[in-house]
């Protein structure tokens, strides 16, 4: 219900976008969405699911616990405080990085340059809610701030068009934190636990081998996509870049369903098996329930593909339609991936993790650019299909003894 609610909101919003500020508008958001995951990773150091992970282990640990929550919390907040800066007064810098010259949003970043504490600190207490095994909470707290998402998202894009909706993209993260802290009150007495005295630097070197593996997924990958998407303006034009970010948008809702089944239910699993005959079970337990459903699902939206557009959409995104079959195919080869990438993470693979990531992206990156020469916009998903085949190849070879 979480995730659906969570693809319904996004959909309206998808719509507002459609109609308001159209694919050269579509394009710039998505250029900031990608801008403002690689920030996210960096201002929590990519700590959330080690996290999770030491707050899961310590629960019964006051002290340990006390000292975890303590030290990470104390930890980002002087970190966001000065990423708070460097965005303030150097938006114009930001602004021509994410932007280019001839748009002038450098509003947006000093905005979000009050927004991010909130928001980083929000993204810190749900992994402290989430480790505490609390998943209800943690479902509600999503669906709470979705729904804020989406008021402050349609108030703000009716009122001011393309800004808002860049503005709606920084602003309505950084209000998860008053959700958060409301249910983290719940359970523990938050600030009780904010002492100096508890700071143990242990466990930053605890956390930093999920602190690379999380900030070279999570920053490199959404730089890479940045790129490709300034030289898809560049080469073909910002509508085409707006038709690709509105089928990237059309996948993270279906995505949405494996990724959170995957946070929520399988990455527990594979941390605590300790057996290759173990994490065969759970690997196969996934592929024999999560992808066949998953492959009979895109089917259908490949069959319903116009009708999409046109509900979700506008006629003038119908140009669209051309690239659901690459993106599709590539979602498939990724969602049989996503399952054995996690045991990096379940098992601390950090080195692994990291070589294989950067293959992937360099990969990503130099497809595209061959493709895009080759096939125009379709490049792109194509690329990103052959990319995701790649990555799923290697994962088999690497895990094989896991696997089979």
């Amino acid at each position: 219900m979480s995730v659906i609610l969570k693809i319904g909101i996004g959909l309206i919003t998808s719509k507002l976008l459609a109609i308001f500020v159209g694919p050269s508008g579509m394009a710039l958001v998505g250029n900031l969405r990608n801008f403002l995951t690689s920030l996210e990773s960096v201002s929590t150091l990519g700590f959330q699911s080690g996290i999770v992970k030491y707050v899961a282990e310590n629960e019964k640990n006051k002290t340990e616990l006390q000292k975890i929550i303590a030290t990470v919390f104390i930890t980002l907040l002087l970190l966001v405080i000065v990423l708070s800066g460097l965005l303030f007064f150097l938006a114009s810098f930001w602004n021509n990085r994410i932007f280019g010259a001839n748009f002038e949003f450098s509003l947006v970043f000093k905005i979000l340059a009050l927004a991010l504490p909130w928001y980083a600190i929000s993204i810190f207490l749900l992994a402290v809610i989430n480790g505490l095994g609390k998943f209800k909470k943690v479902i509600w707290i999503n669906c709470i701030g979705n729904t804020i998402g989406l008021l402050v998202s349609v108030l703000l894009i009716l009122k001011f068009k393309t800004l808002g909706a860049l503005l709606a993209v920084v602003i309505s993260p950084a209000l998860l934190f008053f959700v958060t802290f409301y249910f983290i009150n719940k359970e523990i007495a938050f600030f009780d636990t904010i002492k100096f005295r508890f700071f143990d630097f242990r466990i930053i070197k605890d956390l930093s081998s999920y602190s690379l593996m999380a900030l070279v997924s999570a920053v490199f990958g959404p730089l890479v996509f940045l790129a490709i998407r300034n030289n898809v303006i560049q080469t073909l034009g910002i509508d085409q870049a707006g038709y690709w970010e509105t089928m990237t948008r059309i996948s993270s809702y279906y995505l949405l369903f494996v990724s959170t089944l995957l946070s929520v239910y399988f990455l527990p699993k594979l941390s605590n098996s300790k057996t290759d005959q173990e994490t065969k079970s759970i690997f196969w337990s996934y592929y024999k329930t999560i992808l066949p459903v998953f492959i009979i699902g895109v089917t259908i939206i490949y069959f319903l593909r116009f009708f999409i557009i046109k509900l979700l959409f506008t006629a003038e995104f119908l140009p669209v339609e051309s690239l659901f079959l690459g993106q599709l195919l590539g979602d498939v080869f990724k969602v049989c991936s996503l399952i054995l990438g996690f045991q990096f993470l379940a098992k601390k693979m950090t080195v692994a993790f990291i070589i294989s990531e950067l293959l992937s992206l360099a990969v990503l990156y130099f497809s595209s650019l061959y493709f895009i020469r080759i096939f125009g916009i379709e490049g792109v998903v194509l690329a990103q299909a052959f990319d995701n085949f790649l990555y799923l190849m290697v994962l088999c070879v690497y895990f094989r003894k896991s696997l089979f």
